[in-house]
């Protein structure tokens, strides 16, 4: 593993466990037993590492979908896998950490160092077609407009002005949410194996 790789690792593990704002480079120098100055080597400052953080998690959680789609003999039940890999990674995840996220990310997108348009959204909209053709999801809907409404209900699903995490358990959110609104797209078929591994949730 090159140093790069080491330290947007180590500090995306910070991040997760204590939130954005309550980590410093001293203490990312110290977790991985470095320099701050083998840090600032690589990256200019903090907004860039974060950055660097960003796209890194964003990379793997496209190289995992991509995994569980191939691997997965229909696309609901990759689409719940996906959903049980997503909760088990909010359990282990610092709620602080979304909360910093929110402002910090606005940041860096206006300075240009994340992109701004919807991530995997071309991927995303080959799952809700790939459904059609499994004739699993009905072949009336708009994937586009489907694929557009699932974004912006997993956004809300992470917002805890919206569903605070005090009431509201993510499971709880997202069956309320997520997977109603996969019924409502969903041939019988489809409802009938949604709701075959909801109880699995």
């Amino acid at each position: 593993m090159d140093t790069r790789t080491k330290i947007i690792e180590g500090a995306a593990e910070l991040f997760r466990k204590y939130g954005i704002r309550a980590v410093t480079m001293d203490m990312i120098a110290t977790h991985l037993s470095v320099s701050k100055r083998t840090i600032y080597e690589i990256f200019s400052d903090r907004d860039e590492l974060l950055a660097g953080v960003l796209n890194f998690m964003a990379q793997k959680q496209r190289e995992i979908i991509a995994r569980v789609l191939e691997e997965e003999k229909d696309v609901i039940s990759a689409i719940f896998k996906i959903i049980k890999f997503n909760l088990e990674h909010i359990q282990s995840m610092n709620p602080a950490f979304n909360e910093d996220l929110k402002r910090i990310h606005l940041e860096l997108k206006a300075k240009g160092e994340v992109k701004c348009e919807m991530p995997d959204y071309r991927e995303n909209q080959k799952v809700i077609e790939r459904g059609i053709k499994e004739k699993l999801f009905r072949k009336d809907i708009n994937p586009d407009i489907v694929t557009r409404s699932l974004y912006i209900m997993f956004l809300f699903v992470m917002n805890n002005d919206f569903f605070p995490y005090e009431l509201f358990s993510r499971r709880e959110v997202i069956k309320n949410s997520i997977v109603n609104y996969l019924k409502g797209i969903s041939t019988p078929e489809g409802v009938k194996l949604i709701t075959k591994l909801e109880k699995k949730l």
